[in-house]
C-alpha cells in the first residue's frame, strides 16, 4: 500500500472548534494517529495526515466527522474512540440513515453502524424487535432511549423494562433486605441508562406514578401489557417457559425489544435459552424483526471489542 500525504482545511476557520478537535495537549490527534498509524499535523485550520493511502484517508474522514460536531458539542475522548469505532463499521448507505437519530430532551442519540441504524429502524417500524449480540453493542442503551423518545412524542403511555434474576433462588436468598433491595442490582443497568435520558429526579416522579416500571421477570406472570414500550434485557437467561410467558403478556398499542448475548447464558448447565429458542420459532413471523450485532458494532472502550474477537476466536477453536 502506497505512502500518501492528504492536505485538509477545516472550514470555518473557529479557535475554539480547533481547540475541541486537537484536544488538551492534542491528545485527541494522538488517538487518531495510534490508530490508523499515521502522523497528523496541524497549523491553524490546516492539517496534514501522513501514511498509507486506505489509512490516510480513513483518517482524514474521522478529523472532518469529528470537526463538525464541535460546532454542536465539545469533544472528548469518547468522542473520539466512538468516531474511531465507526470508521471500521461497515459503510451505510446515505438514504439509509434517516431513522438513525433518536431524540429526547436531554440529549440526542445517533445510531453509528448499518445494524445499530437497522436496529432503530426495527424499534420503530416492529411490534418486537430482537437485538442479539455481544456486550457493548448499544442493545440496551438503544432500547431505552427508543422508549423514551417513543414516550415523550406520546407514542405510549409507560415504559416497562424487565429482566431476569438468574439467582432468585436461594443465593440470592442470602443477600440482605428485602425482595426489591435482593433484586436491585439485577435491574440497575437499566436505571443508569434512564437516569442519563430523563434525570434522576424526573425518572423518581415517573416510577412513583407508574409512568416507568422496572422489574424482575417473574412478575410479568398474569399481567397484560397495553399501550407500553416493554423491554426485556439479558434475555438470554429466560428460560423457555419464561420467554413465552414474557412474549404473550404484549398487549395493543405496545411494542416490545428483546436484547441478549446467547454467548453468555448464566441458566444451569444443560437448560435452554428462551433466547436460544426464540431465535428459531419466531424466524419467519410477520411483525417480529431481528438484529443481529457482532464484534465490529462494540462501541465501549476498544479493548472490548478485542476482547469479544479472542473469545469468538477461541470458542470456535472448542
Amino acid at each position: 500500500m502506497s505512502e500518501q500525504l492528504l492536505e485538509l482545511t477545516m472550514e470555518p476557520a473557529d479557535n475554539k472548534r480547533l481547540a475541541r478537535l486537537c484536544g488538551e495537549f492534542d491528545k485527541h490527534l494522538k488517538l487518531i494517529e495510534q490508530h490508523f498509524a499515521v502522523e497528523v499535523s496541524a497549523r491553524g485550520n490546516h492539517f496534514n495526515v501522513a501514511g498509507k493511502s486506505k489509512n490516510a484517508e480513513n483518517a482524514a474522514k474521522v478529523l472532518t466527522q469529528l470537526y463538525r460536531q464541535t460546532a454542536e458539542e465539545d469533544l472528548d475522548s469518547e468522542h473520539v474512540h466512538m468516531a474511531l469505532r465507526e470508521a471500521g463499521m461497515t459503510p451505510v448507505e446515505e438514504s439509509s440513515t434517516i431513522n438513525q437519530v433518536v431524540r429526547t430532551r436531554r440529549k440526542t442519540i445517533r445510531g453509528r453502524g448499518r445494524n445499530q441504524l437497522d436496529y432503530l429502524h426495527n424499534m420503530r417500524t416492529s411490534d418486537l424487535t430482537i437485538g442479539i449480540g455481544p456486550a457493548g453493542t448499544g442493545k440496551t442503551y438503544l432500547a431505552v432511549a427508543r422508549a423514551v423518545e417513543a414516550l415523550e412524542q406520546e407514542e405510549v403511555r409507560r415504559i416497562i423494562l424487565v429482566r431476569p434474576a438468574v439467582e432468585a433462588g436461594e443465593r440470592l436468598g442470602f443477600l440482605p433486605g428485602d425482595l426489591s433491595q435482593k433484586i436491585d442490582p439485577y435491574l440497575r443497568p437499566m436505571y443508569d441508562a434512564l437516569y442519563e435520558m430523563l434525570g434522576f429526579e424526573r425518572v423518581a416522579r415517573l416510577v412513583e406514578k407508574h409512568v416507568i416500571e422496572v422489574a424482575p421477570l417473574a412478575f410479568m406472570r398474569g399481567r397484560s401489557l397495553s399501550e407500553s414500550f416493554v423491554i426485556l434485557d439479558e434475555a438470554q437467561n429466560t428460560s423457555v417457559e419464561q420467554m413465552k410467558m414474557f412474549l404473550t403478556r404484549i398487549g395493543f398499542g405496545s411494542r416490545a425489544v428483546v436484547t441478549g448475548d446467547v454467548t453468555q447464558t448464566d441458566l444451569p448447565r444443560g437448560q435452554e435459552s428462551g433466547l436460544n429458542q426464540v431465535i428459531r420459532v419466531l424466524a419467519k413471523v410477520k411483525g417480529v424483526s431481528f438484529t443481529r450485532f457482532n464484534a465490529q458494532d462494540v462501541v465501549r472502550h476498544p479493548l472490548v471489542q478485542a476482547i469479544v474477537e479472542a473469545y469468538a476466536k477461541h470458542d470456535k477453536k472448542d
